[in-house]
């Protein structure tokens, strides 16, 4: 039997080619902003704390307040959507009604919002082991809404479900092809937000950062 994400992609694929049939369709990747050049992030990531991830206790989503708010009667998710999307458009309630959206991590693009989840690029969890568990409530909130920084990407929803709460040692996009930039965002983050980095996390994006 099909998989849900098998048979999602192949409905995506009909819908597209019965709206776009003779037409080339362009699809916008997700681009976060800020991401760095290579020198900029090999040198960030010379620069971080490498230390052992900190405790899990206490920890819970809500810690990290988000979707809120961000003008216009749209929350940070329905923002994010429409800037990595193409051709979004949108109800009175900043609700995406239609449009495209090109997953980087693993090269799907969906027509539907609810096939699209808005990554952490690192996530919350990683966050509150490697230095979050310490910072108030308010900058948690702006930690898990960040719009100036690569924190938030639009992805297919299983592969962030897959991705979770790990880090690059123990995941990384099905694409190798976007290794490269993931490395050069997580660091971007990291060093924005004083995390710290363990040794296999420092390995890993080393590797990654090699290849780019």
């Amino acid at each position: 039997m099909p998989t849900r994400r098998a048979v999602r992609h192949s409905l995506t694929v009909l819908a597209a080619a019965a709206v776009f049939s003779g037409t080339l369709v362009s699809v916008a990747e997700a681009t976060p902003p800020g991401i760095p050049s290579t020198t900029t992030a090999k040198s960030e990531l010379a620069s971080l704390t490498v230390k052992a991830d900190g405790s899990q206790t206490g920890y819970s989503r809500d810690k990290f307040p988000h979707w809120i708010q961000q003008g216009s009667n749209c929350d940070t998710r329905e923002v994010v959507l429409k800037r990595d999307g193409t051709n979004v458009q949108t109800n009175s309630s900043c609700t995406a009604t239609s449009g495209s959206w090109f997953s980087p991590y693993d090269g799907e693009t969906w027509t539907a919002a609810s096939d699209v989840d808005i990554d952490h690029v690192v996530p919350l969890a990683d966050a509150w082991r490697t230095g979050a568990s310490s910072w108030t409530t308010a900058q948690r909130q702006a930690y898990a809404n960040d719009l100036t920084d690569p924190q938030l990407i639009a992805v297919t929803d299983n592969v962030n479900q897959e991705k979770g709460d790990k880090s690059p040692d123990q995941w990384k996009p099905p694409l190798t092809s976007y290794w490269c930039t993931y490395a050069k965002m997580w660091v971007a983050v990291k060093t924005k937000f004083s995390l710290t980095i363990n040794t296999a996390e420092k390995s890993a994006l080393t590797d990654m950062l090699g290849r780019c």
